[in-house]
C-alpha cells in the first residue's frame, strides 16, 4: 500500500475497527484508482473479521482445567506392554454422579487394568471422588466399596431401583458389574443376584423405561470378539505390529434387560428383536426419533451400519437405520462411529444427532426430518472442521447459556505413531466445541474459551455436569492411558438460567425419558432427561437451560414417559427447582 491507503490503513487501526468510524474515513479519503480501493476494502474485511472474532472470545466463558487444584490424581490404565492388543485404544469412561444424595455431582471414572503377569504401577480400578462442595475433590472409591479391579469401559448412572439413590453399572472386557447403592455412601455387587450376565466386550450403555412400567431397564452395546487368544498381527509398514481395526474382529450382539421391578432382570435381546451379531458398536442413545412416546435405540456401529432401533409398544423394535438414512453415511458407506448424543439443537421439537466418527470421516449431524434424517454437517460448517480429528465422546450442551445447544467433542487417535503415516494426523487431538449461531451454523470456539481446553490430549470419554452449582456446565474428559481432565465453567453463568431436578413417582424417579419444554421471550427449548450417550460416559441427570438475558420463564411443563403432564408458571430463572411428577 502507498499513499492514502497507508493513511487509512493507520487511521483504521487507530479507530479500534469501529465500524460506524469507518464509514466517516472512507468518505475523507479520496481514491486514487481501483487498486487502492481493493487493498483498502481487503484491510477493512480482514479487521471486520477479527474484530468480529476477538468480540465473540470475550463473551464467552472460559473453560479453565482445575484438575490438580481439584485434587482429581487419576491416571487411566491401558495395561499396554507392547503388545498392542485392541482393547488399549478403546479408553474408558466417566460419569457425574451423586452418589451420596448431598445435592454436589460428584465424579467417577472408569479405568482399565494390567494384562496378567505384566504388572504395571498404574492403578488397578475405577475412581470415585467425592465432591467436597469447596472446589476439591476426595477419592473414596475404597471406602464406597467401588475398589475393584476391571478392565471398564463404560459407565450408565441411574436409581434402577426407585429407592432414591444411584446405582453404577460398569461394562467392561470381560463381565460387566452393577453396583447397588446401600444409601450410606457405599456400593454392593449385585450382578450375579440381579441376573445380569453380558460376558461380552461391554462399551457404552444406557438406562431407559422401553416398556414404561416406572422401572429403569438397561440397554448394553457390545463390541466384537476379542480375547489375548485370538489377538491377531495387523501392521500399517508391513514390519511393526499395530492396533487391528474392528474388521479383523467379528462382531457382537448389544443386550437389553428388562427390570422385573424386583431388583432383578431379564435378558429380552431375542424377544426384544435387537439380537445382531453383526454389530460393533461403541455408542448408544435413548431418543424418541419419531415423537410417539416411546424410546427407540440408537447404536453407533464402528465400521458397520449404524442402526436405529425403533419401539413397536409391544415389547418389541424394528431396526430402521437403512429406512430414516442414518445406517451409512452420504456415500454409502458404513463409518467408524464411536460416540453419540441427541438433542432438539435448533429448537423445532424434533431430536436430531450427532455422532463422532473415526479420521478422514467427518463429524456427522444428522437433522430430524420427522420420519428420516439429513446430514447436516456439511451446512452447519462442522464437516471440513472434523475432517482429520478422530472423535470418540460428543454431547449437545448449551455452554454459554445463550439458549442455543453447542456441540463438544473429545478427539484423539488409536495409533501412537499415527504421524508418521499420515503427516496430518496426530495421535494426540484438541477437542472441538461447536459455538451454536442459532441460524443453523457452528464456529469452533475451543481456541476462545482459555488456552486451557484446546491443548491437545487423547480424549475418550466426556461428560458435563455443574460441579460448583452455579448454574452452568463443566466438563469432564478421559484420556487413554493419561490423566482425566476436569474444566470449569467460569462466566457463562452471567446469562440467566434455570436448573430443573425431576423426581417421578409413577414414572422412574429420575424421571429418565421425561421430555421438559421451556418458554420464555427467547422461545421455547426441550430437554429429554436420558441416560448414556457420548461415548462410554454420562452426564449429570440434572436439567440446565440458559436463556439469555430473559427475566421470566412464562412456562415450564413436563411430560412424563408415564403420561402425566406437570406445569410450572412464571417462574424466576438463576435458582434450582425441583418438580415432582404429579399423581392422580
Amino acid at each position: 500500500m502507498e499513499g492514502g491507503s497507508v493513511d487509512l490503513y493507520l487511521t483504521i487501526k487507530q479507530e479500534r475497527y469501529d465500524v460506524k468510524k469507518f464509514a466517516g474515513v472512507l468518505k475523507s479519503v479520496k481514491l486514487e484508482n481501483w487498486v487502492n480501493a481493493i487493498a483498502i476494502l481487503a484491510h477493512l474485511t480482514t479487521f471486520l473479521i477479527f474484530s468480529s472474532l476477538n468480540a465473540l472470545a470475550q463473551n464467552l466463558p472460559q473453560f479453565t482445567d482445575i484438575t490438580r487444584a481439584a485434587g482429581i490424581d487419576f491416571v487411566h490404565n491401558t495395561g499396554a506392554f507392547g503388545k498392542k492388543y485392541l482393547p488399549e485404544t478403546m479408553g474408558s469412561g466417566c460419569a457425574f454422579i451423586d452418589y451420596n444424595t448431598d445435592g454436589w455431582q460428584d465424579i467417577l471414572l472408569v479405568n482399565g487394568k494390567d494384562w496378567e503377569g505384566n504388572p504395571t504401577q498404574k492403578r488397578q480400578t475405577m475412581a470415585l471422588y467425592r465432591n467436597d462442595k469447596d472446589g476439591t475433590f476426595t477419592d473414596v472409591t475404597e471406602i464406597a466399596g467401588l475398589a475393584t479391579p476391571l478392565y471398564g469401559m463404560g459407565v450408565a448412572v441411574a436409581d434402577y431401583d426407585n429407592d432414591g439413590d444411584p446405582d453404577i453399572y460398569i461394562s467392561t472386557l470381560e463381565t460387566d458389574r452393577l453396583f447397588q447403592n446401600n444409601g450410606d455412601g457405599t456400593y454392593v455387587d449385585v450382578t450375579e443376584a440381579a441376573g445380569i450376565h453380558n460376558p461380552g466386550f461391554g462399551t457404552s450403555c444406557a438406562w431407559f423405561d422401553y416398556n414404561k412400567d416406572g422401572h429403569l431397564d438397561l440397554y448394553v452395546a457390545n463390541y466384537v470378539e476379542w480375547s489375548i487368544e485370538n489377538d491377531l498381527f495387523c501392521t500399517l509398514d508391513g514390519i511393526n505390529k499395530s492396533y487391528c481395526t474392528p474388521e479383523s474382529y467379528t462382531g457382537q450382539s448389544s443386550k437389553l434387560f428388562r427390570n422385573r421391578g424386583d431388583g432383578t432382570f431379564t435378558d429380552v435381546s431375542r424377544i426384544a428383536r435387537i439380537e445382531d451379531n453383526t454389530s460393533k458398536s461403541l455408542g448408544v442413545c435413548i431418543f424418541d426419533y419419531n415423537a410417539d412416546g416411546l424410546p427407540d435405540i440408537f447404536e453407533a456401529n464402528d465400521t458397520q451400519p449404524n442402526k436405529l432401533y425403533q419401539n413397536n409398544g409391544d415389547g418389541t423394535f424394528i431396526e430402521s437405520g437403512m429406512l430414516a438414512g442414518i445406517a451409512y453415511n452420504e456415500s454409502g458407506v458404513a463409518t467408524g462411529a464411536m460416540g453419540i448424543d441427541a438433542a432438539d439443537y435448533d429448537r423445532i421439537g424434533k431430536e436430531s444427532l450427532v455422532i463422532g466418527n473415526f479420521s478422514n470421516e467427518m463429524l456427522n449431524l444428522y437433522h430430524n426430518e420427522g420420519d428420516f434424517f439429513i446430514d447436516d454437517a456439511p451446512a452447519a460448517h462442522i464437516g471440513n472442521a472434523t475432517l482429520l480429528t478422530l472423535t470418540f465422546a460428543c454431547f449437545f450442551f448449551d455452554f454459554d447459556l445463550d439458549g442455543n445447544l453447542d456441540i463438544f467433542t473429545a478427539n484423539g487417535h488409536v495409533e501412537t505413531d499415527i504421524n508418521a503415516i499420515q503427516t496430518q494426523v496426530t495421535y494426540a487431538q484438541s477437542p472441538h466445541l461447536f459455538h451454536n449461531d442459532s441460524q443453523g451454523k457452528f464456529t469452533d470456539a475451543a481456541h476462545k474459551v482459555g488456552t486451557d481446553l484446546v491443548k491437545p490430549m487423547v480424549g475418550r470419554g466426556g461428560a458435563y455436569g455443574d460441579i460448583d452449582n452455579d448454574g452452568d456446565w463443566d466438563l469432564l474428559v478421559t484420556t487413554s492411558n493419561g490423566p482425566a481432565h476436569l474444566f470449569r465453567n467460569d462466566g457463562a453463568n452471567r446469562k440467566a438460567w434455570i436448573k430443573i431436578q425431576l423426581i417421578g413417582q409413577t414414572s422412574n424417579r429420575d424421571g429418565i425419558g421425561a421430555q421438559i419444554r421451556i418458554t420464555s421471550a427467547l422461545g421455547t427449548q426441550t430437554h429429554t432427561v436420558k441416560s448414556g450417550s457420548s461415548y462410554c460416559s454420562q452426564s449429570e441427570l440434572t436439567a440446565i437451560f440458559g436463556i439469555n438475558d430473559d427475566t421470566l420463564i412464562e412456562t415450564i411443563e413436563v411430560t412424563w414417559p408415564s403420561g402425566a403432564l406437570s406445569t410450572r408458571k412464571n417462574v424466576t430463572p438463576n435458582q434450582q427447582i425441583r418438580i415432582k411428577e404429579d399423581t392422580p
